[in-house]
């Protein structure tokens, strides 16, 4: 019986969740048409509409840890479902990702999504993925904010391991930036698929920054141990470990 209040929980909330996403998207594409900088007003209402909701109507409480990054930097993330990238982007002032083509056409998400500068790439051919990403951020350069990209290149279930690729190791070397490694633990409430999400506390945590200048081995080793570590340390706080 408890299971099946919680599932009926998750399912108003997950329905209100998308009717809201239309309602706002009624409100903001024509002035986000306009003015760019309500394309941002509109995602961070959004995303902290779903935090909000999701702390009283399925008790998923969310928190966010470290120094959230605000000027020119490339934030490598753990992802584990679509709600860390509902956290990340409910903080961060100007949150551009690397996302999948297809995305591009996605209702609402995809047009908002290319208008605060999110570049599409092809995952289906690596080498020109890579050659889209490094293009597609020099086209880009005009709009300042944060890159997104996820190590990845996927979502990856609690637990689970997966490569990661080459991708952020590019696009450090390309930008000469700061780049900011995040954990997560939201995987253990919100899973890739189903409607069930589980109440606790989801957690985003930014991570010291690795200083541009080290080699794609070295960034590369660094990046996945620190995420990686740091991801486990949550999930095991989680009660998943």
């Amino acid at each position: 019986m408890a299971y099946a209040w919680r599932w009926f929980r998750s399912l108003v909330f997950v329905a209100q969740m998308y009717l809201t996403m239309a309602i706002m998207a009624l409100y903001f594409t024509p002035l986000a048409a306009i003015n760019r900088v309500w394309a941002f007003r509109g995602v961070h209402t959004y995303c902290r509409w779903v935090r909000w909701t999701a702390s009283w109507m399925i008790g998923l409480r969310s928190e966010i840890r470290g120094d959230v990054p605000d000027g020119e930097v490339l934030i490598a993330s753990k992802h584990q479902s679509f709600f860390d990238i509902i956290m990340i982007v409910s903080v961060v002032p100007r949150p551009k990702f690397i996302m999948k083509h297809s995305l591009k056409w996605a209702p609402i998400l995809g047009w908002f999504a290319l208008r605060i500068g999110c570049v599409p790439v092809d995952r289906g051919k690596k080498a020109k993925a890579v050659e889209q990403m490094v293009a597609g951020v020099r086209a880009g350069v005009e709009t300042p904010g944060q890159l997104i990209i996820y190590p990845q290149g996927t979502r990856v279930a609690p637990g689970a391991k997966k490569p990661y690729k080459i991708g952020p190791a590019v696009l450090y070397g390309e930008l000469s930036q700061d780049c900011v490694p995040a954990a997560t633990n939201v995987g253990v409430f919100w899973p890739r698929t189903g409607i069930y999400r589980k109440p606790g506390l989801a957690v985003v945590e930014f991570l010291p920054p690795i200083k541009p200048g080290l080699s794609t081995e070295a960034f590369m080793e660094t990046l996945e141990t620190t995420i990686e570590a740091a991801s486990d340390a949550l999930m095991a706080e989680a009660g998943k470990l």
